[in-house]
């Protein structure tokens, strides 16, 4: 095992490693908590080499064999463990950033926390990992250069060879997408439109939030919001009808959701002129 300390730059760098090791364990002193390892966030990915560790995610029960890739980010609802008297040969890579974050919890919405990848990703996942170990990397691009590679690899694997950018998936896709802009105007539910991708709503939710980048009712609500903006630069109709166009039956609730995603009031951002900037985005 070894902690990751390079010099500090004077740039944050968005993917950094901050430890990366390998272990053999068959004692029940092998624990981690994951609301308890303290309040800065990072990301771990620990590969199964041989044996099996245990993992409860989400009050969900997992366990890893060997080939299984586990797939976590801390601070998180999750624990893992070796059992006693039950060998556990694993290798991991720890990571902070920003977009280490972000990526990490793309793939884990994906394919869950616990994950087969195919063996060109885990050859790539254990160079990093030995690179690291072995001192390669002795400046900060570079560490961040491997790891965002791997990373990169592990993408490919998830969301490539296993089908989900699939052509009918895009097709789907865009059924949805192209319903939630004609229907902007009226309720839309989360059931419909997984309804209409052919999809249960936890499958619907997980695909949706993967391709889009936020989930279905954080998107509907962004489009929502950019509808109202543009409407308010472009009409003089009241705040009321306004919010009628933009799906919201009751005015007061549609005032409250817009200062909470713009900070100030419809009226205020139309008096304000603060529309000529966000409707351009």
């Amino acid at each position: 095992m070894k902690t990751i300390s390079l010099p500090r730059g004077r740039h944050r760098l968005h993917v950094m490693p901050t430890s990366a090791g390998c272990e053999r364990r068959d004692d029940s002193g092998y624990y981690w908590d994951g609301l308890k390892r303290g309040r800065l966030p990072f990301t771990v990915l620990q590969y199964s080499l041989a044996g099996t560790g245990y993992l409860n995610f989400e009050h969900r029960d997992y366990s890893l064999p060997a080939g299984t890739l586990m797939i976590v980010d801390i601070p998180g609802n999750h624990r893992y463990w070796a059992e006693a008297g039950q060998p556990w040969h694993f290798f991991w890579l720890a990571t902070a950033g920003q977009e280490a974050l972000r990526l990490q919890r793309m793939l884990q919405r994906a394919v869950g926390p616990a994950y087969r990848p195919a063996q060109g990703t885990v050859d790539a996942l254990a160079g990093c990992c030995l690179s690291l170990l072995e001192g390669e990397a002795r400046a900060s691009g570079h560490a961040s250069a491997l790891v965002y590679h791997a990373l990169m690899v592990l993408y490919d694997d998830v969301m490539g060879a296993n089908g989900r950018d699939r052509e009918g998936l895009d097709d789907k896709l865009q059924q949805v997408l192209d319903y939630i802009r004609e229907h902007l105007d009226r309720p839309i539910s989360v059931e419909a439109l997984a309804s209409l991708a052919g999809m249960s709503r936890a499958h619907f939710t997980r695909y949706f939030t993967t391709c889009r980048g936020q989930p279905p009712g954080e998107f509907i609500m962004h489009k929502r919001m950019r509808r109202a903006s543009r409407l308010l630069a472009e009409q003089e109709s009241s705040v009321r009808e306004i919010a009628r166009q933009c799906g919201f039956a009751d005015a007061n609730y549609f005032a409250k959701a817009f200062k909470r995603y713009f900070g100030i009031t419809p009226t205020e951002f139309r008096t304000t002129g603060m529309y000529l900037s966000t409707t351009a985005n």
